[in-house]
């Protein structure tokens, strides 16, 4: 058997046609299973492949390049189900300005949606709209975290992590802001809820609520509006497919295979916590005081915190 995980995280099972190689409404024509690379590299993705006696799995993500063709500066859409399963859309806030904060129940974050759900009602009157994403392998992780705060404001869970890959979002808490015309006017920038955790975070929540007061209500962007997105790389891309493979089989019970395929992952983006400290925990691990998780964080800080730029 052979499974297809496309670039949005659905599984589809491959099956040999007369016509090729057919996944869902997808036919690769005279394709046998070794022809998915070559396929997959014609129509922009990069490819992850993991092979098993009973099952063969593969997974693709954009490649880097199909990546920056699609960056014209607006909000990539982005529809996904919330903790019970129902689809939520950011794209039905477009028309307002809208913030788009990612969180994980593996991250201290997970405590901040009254945080946000304050913001919120802050500047709802001032056109701002909320929309939250979990960052987990498992809706369940993430429901209590949810129910305790009960926000008004959308949440989503993104068990494939397509927010991470459209949006170039590798840690957590991260915000993006789009404007009423869908414009990404401020790419992603850490970004607290509150200040529980100002001592490991060092930035202070009011450093980026401030900003954002002063754009919703005054249209004022802050310096860091103006810089560039980030730029992923094939072997980010790839990770992303790894990642996704490795959660495939994990919900499948299939532990072994799960650890290799985060390791190669992990390989691959040495600096995207949403592989590294999300795969401590879709393994059961322990993501917040575990040794694999404090060998990680003093790498990562002694490396000068790469990739936790806060709002400014």
């Amino acid at each position: 058997m052979l499974t297809l995980i496309d670039a949005d995280g659905r599984a589809h099972e491959v099956v040999a046609k007369d016509v090729g190689l057919c996944w869902g409404d997808v036919c690769v024509p005279q394709a046998g299973p070794d022809d998915l690379e070559a396929w997959a590299e014609r129509a922009g993705y990069v490819l992850a492949r993991d092979a098993g006696e009973e099952e063969s799995v593969v997974a693709i993500a954009p490649s880097a390049e199909t990546h920056r063709r699609a960056d014209d500066g607006r909000a990539p859409s982005l529809t996904l189900p919330d903790v019970d399963g129902d689809p939520v859309s950011f794209d039905d806030l477009s028309g307002s300005k809208r913030v788009l904060v990612t969180w994980a129940s593996w991250c201290g974050c997970r405590h901040e949606l009254g945080g946000w759900q304050r913001l919120q009602d802050e500047l709802a009157g001032a056109g701002l709209r909320l929309f939250s994403v979990a960052l987990d392998a498992d809706p369940e992780h993430a429901r209590p975290w949810i129910e305790a705060a009960s926000p008004t404001y959308p949440v989503a869970v993104d068990t494939a992590h397509v927010t991470a890959e459209r949006y170039g979002i590798t840690n957590v808490p991260s915000v993006v802001w789009v404007d009423e015309h869908d414009r990404i006017v401020k790419p992603p920038t850490i970004a607290p809820g509150d200040d529980q955790f100002v001592e490991f975070t060092r930035i202070g929540a009011d450093q980026h609520h401030d900003l954002l007061r002063a754009w919703v209500r005054d249209g004022v962007l802050p310096k860091s509006a103006g810089a560039d997105g980030p730029r992923r790389t094939d072997d980010e891309q790839r990770a992303l497919a790894h990642r996704r493979i490795a959660a495939h089989h994990q919900r499948a019970g299939r532990g072994d295979r799960a650890l290799a395929q985060l390791a190669r992952a992990q390989e691959l983006a040495p600096w995207d916590w949403t592989v590294r400290r999300g795969g401590i925990a879709m393994t059961g691990g322990d993501p917040f005081l575990g040794e694999e998780f404090t060998s990680f964080w003093e790498e990562w800080d002694t490396a000068g915190r790469p990739g936790y730029t806060p709002t400014t």
